[in-house]
C-alpha cells in the first residue's frame, strides 16, 4: 500500500471529521444546544424529587427509546409527534418540569414548546438520561422495573454511555 495514505490517516486520526466528533456529553451539548431552556444538573434533580412532589418528568424521546429505559414515573411525550394536548391532563402551568432525552438535545426543542405554551417552571435535564445514568441513578424498563439496558439512540451517540448494556 501506500505510505502516503498511512500518514495522512495519520494526520487525520486526531482531527474532528467534518465537525460531528465531541468527546464529551459537555461538547455535544455546547454545539447542539442554544441555552434557551434552563438545565437542572442530575444531582439537583435527584435532591428535587426526595422534597417535591410536584415535580413531572417529561420524557422527549421515542417509544422504542421510552420502552427500553427510562426515568422512573416519567410522562412519555416524545419527541417527533410531540402534542402537549396529550399531556396536559397529567401536568400544570405552576408544577416544575424536567424534561430529558439522551442527553438534552431533543429536550431542550421540547421545553421551548412548553415555554412558549406557558409553563414556567421548565427545566432540561442536563445531559440527559445518560448522564443520571453514568452517574449510577436508576433506570427502569417498560415494566417498571430496574434494568441496566439503555437505549443508547445510535452508535455515535452512544458513545457517551459508560456503563451498562446498550440498546440500539
Amino acid at each position: 500500500m501506500n505510505y502516503k495514505i498511512f500518514i495522512l490517516i495519520g494526520i487525520l486520526g486526531g482531527v474532528p471529521f467534518f465537525g460531528l466528533s465531541q468527546n464529551s456529553i459537555e461538547e455535544a451539548i455546547d454545539k447542539y444546544n442554544s441555552n434557551t431552556v434552563d438545565y437542572i444538573s442530575v444531582e439537583e434533580l435527584a435532591s428535587l424529587l426526595k422534597t417535591n412532589k410536584n415535580v413531572k418528568l417529561l420524557d422527549a424521546r421515542e417509544p422504542s427509546e421510552y420502552a427500553i429505559s427510562h426515568l422512573q414515573n416519567a410522562i412519555f411525550v416524545g419527541y417527533d409527534n410531540f402534542e402537549r394536548s396529550s399531556i396536559q391532563d397529567q401536568i400544570q402551568l405552576q408544577d416544575t418540569l424536567v424534561v430529558y432525552c439522551s442527553i438534552g438535545v431533543r429536550s431542550e426543542q421540547i421545553g421551548e414548546k412548553l415555554k412558549k405554551a406557558g409553563y414556567i417552571n421548565v427545566y432540561n435535564l442536563y445531559g440527559g438520561m445518560f448522564e443520571w445514568f453514568n452517574k449510577g441513578y436508576q433506570i427502569y424498563d417498560h415494566e417498571n422495573k430496574k434494568t441496566q439496558k439503555i437505549h443508547a439512540y445510535d452508535r455515535f451517540w452512544g458513545k457517551f454511555l459508560e456503563r451498562g448494556q446498550k440498546v440500539y
